[in-house]
Protein backbone atom coordinates (compact mmCIF):
# COMPACT_ATOMS: atom_id res chain seq x y z
CA UNK A 1 0.00 0.00 0.00
CA UNK A 2 1.72 3.21 -1.08
CA UNK A 3 2.55 5.91 1.38
CA UNK A 4 0.37 8.93 1.05
CA UNK A 5 2.08 12.06 -0.53
CA UNK A 6 2.08 14.41 2.39
CA UNK A 7 3.06 18.03 1.74
CA UNK A 8 6.55 19.14 3.06
CA UNK A 9 6.14 21.19 6.12
CA UNK A 10 8.85 23.98 6.56
CA UNK A 11 9.15 26.02 9.67
CA UNK A 12 7.99 29.56 9.24
CA UNK A 13 10.71 32.25 8.56
CA UNK A 14 11.07 34.56 11.49
CA UNK A 15 11.71 38.34 11.25
CA UNK A 16 15.25 38.02 12.66
CA UNK A 17 16.31 35.55 10.01
CA UNK A 18 14.92 37.79 7.31
CA UNK A 19 16.96 40.75 8.63
CA UNK A 20 20.18 38.72 8.68
CA UNK A 21 19.73 37.63 5.10
CA UNK A 22 19.15 41.25 4.05
CA UNK A 23 22.29 42.44 5.89
CA UNK A 24 24.44 39.76 4.28
CA UNK A 25 23.26 40.81 0.86
CA UNK A 26 24.07 44.44 1.62
CA UNK A 27 27.59 43.59 2.77
CA UNK A 28 28.23 41.51 -0.32
CA UNK A 29 27.10 44.41 -2.49
CA UNK A 30 29.39 46.87 -0.69
CA UNK A 31 32.34 44.50 -0.96
CA UNK A 32 31.82 44.21 -4.71
CA UNK A 33 31.70 48.02 -4.98
CA UNK A 34 34.94 48.43 -3.00
CA UNK A 35 36.75 45.88 -5.14
CA UNK A 36 35.53 47.51 -8.33
CA UNK A 37 36.48 50.98 -7.02
CA UNK A 38 39.99 49.93 -6.06
CA UNK A 39 40.51 48.27 -9.39
CA UNK A 40 39.31 51.40 -11.19
CA UNK A 41 41.59 53.61 -9.08
CA UNK A 42 44.56 51.39 -9.85
CA UNK A 43 43.90 51.56 -13.58
CA UNK A 44 43.38 55.36 -13.48
CA UNK A 45 46.59 55.81 -11.48
CA UNK A 46 48.55 53.91 -14.12
CA UNK A 47 47.04 55.79 -17.04
CA UNK A 48 46.87 59.29 -15.46
CA UNK A 49 49.53 59.54 -12.70
CA UNK A 50 48.72 63.20 -11.92
CA UNK A 51 45.01 62.61 -11.46
CA UNK A 52 45.37 62.43 -7.66
CA UNK A 53 46.93 65.89 -7.46
CA UNK A 54 44.23 67.29 -9.75
CA UNK A 55 41.52 65.72 -7.66
CA UNK A 56 42.95 67.17 -4.47
CA UNK A 57 43.25 70.57 -6.11
CA UNK A 58 39.62 70.35 -7.18
CA UNK A 59 38.60 69.50 -3.62
CA UNK A 60 40.86 72.28 -2.22
CA UNK A 61 42.78 69.77 -0.11
CA UNK A 62 46.47 70.37 0.60
CA UNK A 63 48.80 67.88 -0.98
CA UNK A 64 50.64 65.59 1.38
CA UNK A 65 54.22 66.73 1.99
CA UNK A 66 56.87 64.73 0.22
CA UNK A 67 58.70 62.33 2.44
CA UNK A 68 62.31 63.23 3.10
CA UNK A 69 65.03 61.08 4.58
CA UNK A 70 65.90 63.85 7.05
CA UNK A 71 66.41 67.57 7.49
CA UNK A 72 68.39 68.92 4.57
CA UNK A 73 69.99 72.32 4.05
CA UNK A 74 68.65 74.66 1.41
CA UNK A 75 70.36 74.15 -1.94
CA UNK A 76 73.32 76.42 -2.63
CA UNK A 77 72.66 79.29 -5.02
CA UNK A 78 73.91 78.91 -8.56
CA UNK A 79 75.30 82.45 -8.50
CA UNK A 80 76.66 84.91 -5.94
CA UNK A 81 76.21 87.88 -8.25
CA UNK A 82 73.68 89.50 -5.91
CA UNK A 83 76.11 89.34 -2.99
CA UNK A 84 78.87 90.83 -5.13
CA UNK A 85 76.55 93.61 -6.32
CA UNK A 86 75.85 94.50 -2.68
CA UNK A 87 79.45 94.51 -1.47
CA UNK A 88 81.63 95.47 -4.46
CA UNK A 89 80.80 99.22 -4.57
CA UNK A 90 82.19 99.55 -1.02
CA UNK A 91 85.59 98.03 -1.94
CA UNK A 92 88.23 100.49 -3.16
CA UNK A 93 91.69 100.25 -4.69
CA UNK A 94 94.59 101.82 -2.80
CA UNK A 95 97.80 103.02 -4.41
CA UNK A 96 100.55 104.16 -2.02
CA UNK A 97 103.87 105.79 -2.83
CA UNK A 98 106.67 105.05 -0.40
CA UNK A 99 110.33 105.90 0.06
CA UNK A 100 112.23 102.71 0.88
CA UNK A 101 115.72 102.82 2.41
CA UNK A 102 117.98 99.98 1.31
CA UNK A 103 121.51 99.03 2.19
CA UNK A 104 124.02 98.27 -0.53
CA UNK A 105 127.73 97.98 -1.19
CA UNK A 106 129.19 101.00 -2.95
CA UNK A 107 132.07 100.12 -5.25
CA UNK A 108 134.86 102.57 -6.14
CA UNK A 109 135.21 103.74 -9.71
CA UNK A 110 139.00 103.63 -9.51
CA UNK A 111 140.08 100.01 -9.98
CA UNK A 112 143.13 100.52 -7.74
CA UNK A 113 141.02 101.82 -4.83
CA UNK A 114 138.49 99.09 -5.42
CA UNK A 115 141.24 96.47 -5.26
CA UNK A 116 142.71 98.00 -2.12
CA UNK A 117 139.61 99.00 -0.18
CA UNK A 118 136.87 96.89 -1.72
CA UNK A 119 133.39 98.32 -1.30
CA UNK A 120 131.77 100.41 1.45
CA UNK A 121 128.38 99.83 3.02
CA UNK A 122 125.93 102.59 2.20
CA UNK A 123 122.21 103.34 2.37
CA UNK A 124 120.17 104.81 -0.41
CA UNK A 125 116.52 105.73 -0.79
CA UNK A 126 114.39 104.60 -3.66
CA UNK A 127 110.73 105.23 -4.46
CA UNK A 128 108.34 102.29 -4.35
CA UNK A 129 104.69 101.96 -5.31
CA UNK A 130 102.44 99.49 -3.56
CA UNK A 131 98.88 98.52 -4.21
CA UNK A 132 96.18 97.15 -2.00
CA UNK A 133 92.50 97.32 -1.23
CA UNK A 134 90.23 98.99 1.28
CA UNK A 135 86.65 98.95 2.50
CA UNK A 136 84.42 102.00 2.98
CA UNK A 137 83.11 101.56 6.50
CA UNK A 138 81.43 104.92 7.10
CA UNK A 139 79.54 107.54 5.12
CA UNK A 140 81.92 110.11 6.63
CA UNK A 141 84.68 108.73 4.42
CA UNK A 142 86.48 106.32 6.75
CA UNK A 143 88.20 103.47 4.93
CA UNK A 144 89.67 100.36 6.56
CA UNK A 145 92.76 98.76 5.08
CA UNK A 146 95.88 96.90 6.24
CA UNK A 147 98.69 98.73 7.97
CA UNK A 148 101.33 97.12 5.78
CA UNK A 149 99.63 98.52 2.66
CA UNK A 150 100.14 102.16 3.70
CA UNK A 151 103.06 101.91 6.16
CA UNK A 152 105.59 104.73 5.57
CA UNK A 153 103.60 106.00 2.59
CA UNK A 154 104.15 109.57 1.48
CA UNK A 155 101.13 109.70 -0.82
CA UNK A 156 97.95 107.58 -0.84
CA UNK A 157 95.39 107.56 -3.65
CA UNK A 158 92.04 105.77 -3.44
CA UNK A 159 90.17 104.65 -6.55
CA UNK A 160 86.43 104.31 -5.93
CA UNK A 161 84.08 101.84 -7.58
CA UNK A 162 82.52 104.55 -9.77
CA UNK A 163 85.89 105.72 -11.11
CA UNK A 164 86.46 108.68 -8.80
CA UNK A 165 89.94 109.19 -7.36
CA UNK A 166 90.37 110.64 -3.89
CA UNK A 167 93.39 111.69 -1.85
CA UNK A 168 93.54 109.84 1.47
CA UNK A 169 95.14 110.70 4.79
CA UNK A 170 95.98 108.30 7.60
CA UNK A 171 93.80 108.81 10.67
CA UNK A 172 95.61 106.14 12.68
CA UNK A 173 96.95 102.62 12.54
CA UNK A 174 97.40 99.55 14.71
CA UNK A 175 100.37 97.37 13.85
CA UNK A 176 99.25 94.54 16.11
CA UNK A 177 96.09 93.88 14.13
CA UNK A 178 97.68 95.13 10.88
CA UNK A 179 94.85 97.64 10.44
CA UNK A 180 94.84 101.27 9.38
CA UNK A 181 92.07 103.85 9.08
CA UNK A 182 92.11 106.27 6.16
CA UNK A 183 89.93 109.32 5.57
CA UNK A 184 88.79 110.54 2.16
CA UNK A 185 86.75 113.62 1.34
CA UNK A 186 84.02 112.43 -1.02
CA UNK A 187 80.26 112.35 -1.00
CA UNK A 188 77.68 109.70 -1.82
CA UNK A 189 79.85 106.86 -0.57
CA UNK A 190 78.54 103.26 -0.60
CA UNK A 191 79.04 101.86 2.91
CA UNK A 192 79.49 98.14 3.43
CA UNK A 193 77.10 96.30 5.71
CA UNK A 194 78.50 94.34 8.64
CA UNK A 195 77.31 90.76 9.13
CA UNK A 196 75.13 90.23 12.20
CA UNK A 197 76.52 86.75 12.89
CA UNK A 198 80.10 85.59 13.12
CA UNK A 199 81.25 83.22 10.38
CA UNK A 200 81.41 79.49 11.00
CA UNK A 201 83.72 76.91 9.49
CA UNK A 202 82.11 75.77 6.25
CA UNK A 203 80.36 79.09 5.49
CA UNK A 204 80.78 80.33 1.91
CA UNK A 205 82.81 83.56 1.71
CA UNK A 206 83.85 85.86 -1.13
CA UNK A 207 87.07 87.88 -1.23
CA UNK A 208 86.81 91.14 -3.17
CA UNK A 209 89.83 93.29 -3.91
CA UNK A 210 92.52 94.51 -6.25
CA UNK A 211 94.89 91.56 -6.80
CA UNK A 212 97.80 92.34 -9.11
CA UNK A 213 96.04 95.55 -10.08
CA UNK A 214 93.00 93.69 -11.44
CA UNK A 215 90.45 95.77 -9.60
CA UNK A 216 87.13 94.38 -8.40
CA UNK A 217 88.24 90.76 -8.60
CA UNK A 218 86.06 88.24 -6.77
CA UNK A 219 87.25 84.87 -5.48
CA UNK A 220 85.18 82.31 -3.60
CA UNK A 221 85.93 79.82 -0.87
CA UNK A 222 84.78 78.74 2.54
CA UNK A 223 85.71 79.61 6.10
CA UNK A 224 88.34 77.00 6.89
CA UNK A 225 88.63 77.86 10.58
CA UNK A 226 88.08 80.69 13.05
CA UNK A 227 90.07 81.88 16.04
CA UNK A 228 93.46 81.30 14.41
CA UNK A 229 96.31 82.93 16.33
CA UNK A 230 99.48 83.60 14.35
CA UNK A 231 101.44 85.26 17.14
CA UNK A 232 101.67 83.83 20.65
CA UNK A 233 102.05 87.27 22.24
CA UNK A 234 99.07 88.79 20.42
CA UNK A 235 95.49 88.77 21.59
CA UNK A 236 94.03 88.91 18.10
CA UNK A 237 92.68 86.01 16.08
CA UNK A 238 92.05 85.44 12.40
CA UNK A 239 89.53 83.87 10.09
CA UNK A 240 91.20 81.24 7.94
CA UNK A 241 89.82 80.83 4.42
CA UNK A 242 90.71 79.06 1.20
CA UNK A 243 89.33 81.89 -0.96
CA UNK A 244 92.20 82.96 -3.23
CA UNK A 245 94.04 85.99 -1.79
CA UNK A 246 96.85 87.46 -3.87
CA UNK A 247 99.16 90.47 -3.91
CA UNK A 248 96.84 93.50 -3.80
CA UNK A 249 93.97 91.76 -1.98
CA UNK A 250 95.23 93.04 1.38
CA UNK A 251 92.70 95.32 3.05
CA UNK A 252 89.86 94.11 0.84
CA UNK A 253 86.55 92.69 1.95
CA UNK A 254 85.74 89.14 2.93
CA UNK A 255 81.95 88.91 2.72
CA UNK A 256 79.36 86.21 3.28
CA UNK A 257 76.84 84.89 0.76
CA UNK A 258 74.63 87.92 1.47
CA UNK A 259 77.36 90.42 0.66
CA UNK A 260 77.89 91.49 4.28
CA UNK A 261 81.34 92.04 5.73
CA UNK A 262 82.78 89.27 7.90
CA UNK A 263 86.48 90.17 7.67
CA UNK A 264 89.29 92.29 6.25
CA UNK A 265 91.67 90.25 4.10
CA UNK A 266 95.14 90.43 5.58
CA UNK A 267 97.66 87.84 4.46
CA UNK A 268 98.25 84.40 3.06
CA UNK A 269 100.70 81.58 3.47
CA UNK A 270 101.86 80.86 -0.04
CA UNK A 271 103.69 78.22 -2.00
CA UNK A 272 107.02 79.27 -0.55
CA UNK A 273 105.86 77.44 2.58
CA UNK A 274 104.49 74.53 0.53
CA UNK A 275 100.98 75.77 1.29
CA UNK A 276 98.04 76.48 -0.96
CA UNK A 277 94.63 77.87 -0.16
CA UNK A 278 95.55 79.21 3.29
CA UNK A 279 94.58 82.86 3.70
CA UNK A 280 93.68 84.94 6.72
CA UNK A 281 91.28 87.78 7.41
CA UNK A 282 90.78 90.02 10.43
CA UNK A 283 87.27 89.48 11.90
CA UNK A 284 84.86 92.33 11.17
CA UNK A 285 84.05 92.92 14.85
CA UNK A 286 87.77 93.31 15.64
CA UNK A 287 88.18 95.71 12.72
CA UNK A 288 85.16 97.76 13.80
CA UNK A 289 86.49 98.01 17.36
CA UNK A 290 89.88 99.21 16.07
CA UNK A 291 88.14 101.73 13.80
CA UNK A 292 86.01 103.15 16.63
CA UNK A 293 89.00 103.56 18.94
CA UNK A 294 91.21 105.16 16.29
CA UNK A 295 88.50 107.61 15.28
CA UNK A 296 87.83 108.48 18.92
CA UNK A 297 91.37 108.62 20.34
CA UNK A 298 93.79 108.18 17.45
CA UNK A 299 95.11 104.87 18.74
CA UNK A 300 94.01 101.54 20.20
CA UNK A 301 94.07 100.98 23.96
CA UNK A 302 94.36 97.45 25.36
CA UNK A 303 94.31 96.17 28.90
CA UNK A 304 97.51 94.55 30.15
CA UNK A 305 98.07 92.25 33.10
CA UNK A 306 101.81 91.94 32.63
CA UNK A 307 102.39 88.20 32.48
CA UNK A 308 103.16 85.50 29.96
CA UNK A 309 101.10 82.32 29.77
CA UNK A 310 101.18 78.80 28.42
CA UNK A 311 98.80 75.85 28.40
CA UNK A 312 98.06 74.18 31.70
CA UNK A 313 100.49 71.28 32.19
CA UNK A 314 98.73 68.00 32.87
CA UNK A 315 100.68 65.30 34.67
CA UNK A 316 99.71 62.03 36.28
CA UNK A 317 99.85 63.51 39.79
CA UNK A 318 98.41 66.93 38.99
CA UNK A 319 94.87 65.85 39.68
CA UNK A 320 93.68 67.84 36.65
CA UNK A 321 91.56 66.41 33.86
CA UNK A 322 93.24 65.74 30.52
CA UNK A 323 91.28 68.61 28.94
CA UNK A 324 92.17 71.14 31.67
CA UNK A 325 91.08 74.71 31.03
CA UNK A 326 92.86 77.86 32.09
CA UNK A 327 96.28 79.42 31.57
CA UNK A 328 99.52 78.66 33.35
CA UNK A 329 101.67 81.70 34.25
CA UNK A 330 105.20 81.30 32.89
CA UNK A 331 106.59 84.75 33.68
CA UNK A 332 105.54 87.92 35.53
CA UNK A 333 106.99 91.31 34.53
CA UNK A 334 108.39 93.30 37.46
CA UNK A 335 106.16 96.19 38.50
CA UNK A 336 103.30 94.98 36.29
CA UNK A 337 99.67 94.70 37.47
CA UNK A 338 100.17 90.95 37.81
CA UNK A 339 103.25 91.44 40.04
CA UNK A 340 101.44 94.01 42.19
CA UNK A 341 98.52 91.58 42.56
CA UNK A 342 100.82 88.84 43.83
CA UNK A 343 100.47 86.54 40.82
CA UNK A 344 103.41 84.15 40.57
CA UNK A 345 104.90 81.88 37.93
CA UNK A 346 103.28 78.43 37.82
CA UNK A 347 99.94 79.87 39.02
CA UNK A 348 97.01 78.54 37.01
CA UNK A 349 94.54 81.31 36.18
CA UNK A 350 90.96 80.09 35.76
CA UNK A 351 88.83 83.21 35.83
CA UNK A 352 89.21 86.94 35.12
CA UNK A 353 86.35 89.24 36.04
CA UNK A 354 83.11 87.44 35.20
CA UNK A 355 84.62 85.24 32.49
CA UNK A 356 86.08 81.74 32.69
CA UNK A 357 89.44 81.28 30.96
CA UNK A 358 89.60 78.56 28.31
CA UNK A 359 93.26 78.76 27.32
CA UNK A 360 96.15 81.26 27.06
CA UNK A 361 94.82 82.82 23.84
CA UNK A 362 91.42 83.31 25.45
CA UNK A 363 93.01 85.03 28.47
CA UNK A 364 95.05 87.39 26.27
CA UNK A 365 91.95 88.30 24.31
CA UNK A 366 89.89 88.96 27.43
CA UNK A 367 92.52 91.03 29.21
CA UNK A 368 93.13 93.17 26.12
CA UNK A 369 89.39 93.92 25.92
CA UNK A 370 89.36 95.31 29.47
CA UNK A 371 89.71 99.08 29.67
CA UNK A 372 93.00 100.15 31.26
CA UNK A 373 92.52 101.29 34.84
CA UNK A 374 89.81 98.72 35.49
CA UNK A 375 90.16 96.55 38.59
CA UNK A 376 89.14 92.92 38.13
CA UNK A 377 89.11 89.86 40.34
CA UNK A 378 91.30 86.97 39.27
CA UNK A 379 90.83 83.41 40.47
CA UNK A 380 93.04 80.39 40.05
CA UNK A 381 95.07 77.62 41.61
CA UNK A 382 98.42 77.85 43.36
CA UNK A 383 100.06 74.54 44.19
CA UNK A 384 96.65 72.92 43.84
CA UNK A 385 94.89 75.31 46.26
CA UNK A 386 92.38 77.98 45.15
CA UNK A 387 93.35 81.63 45.43
CA UNK A 388 91.72 84.97 44.64
CA UNK A 389 93.27 88.36 44.03
CA UNK A 390 92.48 91.70 42.45
CA UNK A 391 94.49 93.45 39.75
CA UNK A 392 94.18 96.89 38.19
CA UNK A 393 95.06 96.53 34.53
CA UNK A 394 97.28 99.10 32.86
CA UNK A 395 97.54 100.06 29.20
CA UNK A 396 99.41 97.54 27.17
CA UNK A 397 102.80 98.74 25.92
CA UNK A 398 103.12 99.29 22.19
CA UNK A 399 104.32 96.28 20.29
CA UNK A 400 104.90 95.52 16.63
CA UNK A 401 102.91 92.77 14.96
CA UNK A 402 104.98 89.68 14.30
CA UNK A 403 104.06 88.26 10.94
CA UNK A 404 106.93 85.80 10.63
CA UNK A 405 104.41 82.98 10.41
CA UNK A 406 103.47 84.15 6.93
CA UNK A 407 105.73 83.86 3.96
CA UNK A 408 106.89 86.57 1.58
CA UNK A 409 103.60 86.09 -0.25
CA UNK A 410 101.87 87.74 2.70
CA UNK A 411 103.28 91.15 2.01
CA UNK A 412 100.51 92.27 -0.25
Amino acid sequence: MPWPDYPTVRPPVTDSQHDMKHAAGTLAFLARCVVVGLAAAFVIGLVWPASGERLRAGLHLPAAPAASPGAQAAPAPTSYADAVAVAAPSVVNIYANKIVNERAIKMYDNPILQQMLGGTLTTYARPEKTLGSGVIISAQGYVLTNYHVIAHATDIQVLLYDGRVAQARVVGSDEETDLAVLKIDAGNLPVIQLAEQKPRPGDVVLAIGNPLGLNQTVTMGIVSAVGRQLNDSSAEDFIQTDAAINFGNSGGALVNAEGKLVGINALLIGRAANAEGIGFAIPADTAKNVLDQIVATGHVMRGWLGADYSFVPVTADSGLPSAARGASVTDVYPGSPAALAGIQPHDILLRIGDDDIRDPADLRKRESAIKPGTTVEISGLRNGSPFHTKATLSERPAMSADTTTATDDSQQ
